[in-house]
């Protein structure tokens, strides 16, 4: 169950990736809700992810803290 958490969590990532303010929301509910692993690999997602949208950059500060 906890591996369909983490793979729902990136569709809906994806999905609202269009507006940052919700992006931001989105990452802070997933952190939440995952498991300490998945939060791991939701970071190198999120790095890969936002590779080439700036505009989603201050959300990862979310991750590291």
């Amino acid at each position: 169950m906890a591996r369909a958490m983490f793979e729902y969590t990136k569709t809906v990532l994806e999905k609202v990736s269009f507006n940052s303010d919700l992006f931001c929301r989105e990452v802070e509910k997933a952190l939440k809700r995952l498991l300490p692993y998945e939060i791991d690999e939701l970071t190198i997602w999120l790095r890969q992810f936002t590779a080439n949208k700036p505009e989603l950059y201050s959300c990862l500060a979310l991750v590291r803290q």
